[in-house]
């Protein structure tokens, strides 16, 4: 069995992550993390000092995610994170660190098949069309933006070419931030924080008398319990960085 413990255990993400893990016949919850609740630990420290930790999941915030990660690795505990926010140079520290260490240390903006899928279609579609726009819509307590799973498609829409905005005229924006966030390539990257959406992306492709459009929406965070496990699999057989679920689909 798979030793895992679930840090922000008490989040709507980490109740279900709880949850998955306990269901799951691979894998037993041995530890609760989280700064609140009377059956948790309060700091991964303290679940440390008292439970054998295989693998720890990280859905808290993205202040706090960086310190955690480079806890775990430098005491021999995998890492799945689930957290979005971490910057890029983070994200090659960690790389970094998990290899020296040899612990395994793995990062998915988007734990949906789903919407790892919308990713991979976008970074194939990017090969046709030289303009491409991002829409990404999430609830209201969502705190970085844009999101990770944003970043991560422009990222890859990048791996075809490096500008999207072909033709496009000089722009002034008279509201400053109308046009969005340009991320890797030129893409322009649009965020909306709005109660009612859980997570939603749409990628927008464009040309000559064409529009071309991939969307994906989550309904419910029991949609990436799949991504989750699957990720703690991997990381509990070997000792790779990864980063991105569709590196193991």
């Amino acid at each position: 069995m798979i030793k895992v413990a679930v840090c922000g255990a008490l989040g709507k993400m980490g109740v279900e992550v709880c949850s998955a893990v306990e269901k799951c016949e691979e894998t037993e919850l041995a530890a609760k993390i989280d700064i609140a609740g009377a059956d948790t630990y309060h700091s991964i420290e303290e679940a440390h000092k008292a439970c054998d930790i295989d693998v720890l999941i990280d859905f808290t915030q993205p202040a706090s995610i960086f310190e955690n990660a480079k806890y775990c690795l430098n005491n021999n505990i995998k890492i799945v994170i689930g957290t979005t926010g971490l910057r890029d140079e983070e994200i090659e520290y960690l790389k970094n660190l998990s290899k020296d260490k040899k612990t395994g240390c793995f990062i998915a903006p988007n734990f949906s098949t789903g919407a790892v899928l919308m990713m991979m279609f976008a970074k194939q579609a990017a090969k046709y069309f030289d303009n491409a726009e991002i829409i990404e819509l999430h609830h209201n307590q969502k705190k970085d933006a844009p999101s990770g799973t944003a970043i991560k498609t422009a990222l890859m829409m990048s791996e075809a070419k490096n500008s999207f905005v072909k033709g496009n005229c000089p722009e002034k924006e008279t509201i400053e931030g109308s046009r969005g966030g340009t991320s890797y390539a030129d893409i322009h990257i649009h965020s909306v924080r709005m109660p009612g959406y859980i997570a939603s992306q749409e990628v927008i492709f464009g040309s000559s008398g064409q529009i071309f459009k991939i969307r994906h929406d989550s309904m419910d965070r029991q949609c990436y319990m799949q991504g989750v496990l699957l990720a703690v699999k991997h990381v509990y057989d070997k000792n790779d960085f990864v980063y991105g679920l569709e590196n193991i689909m």
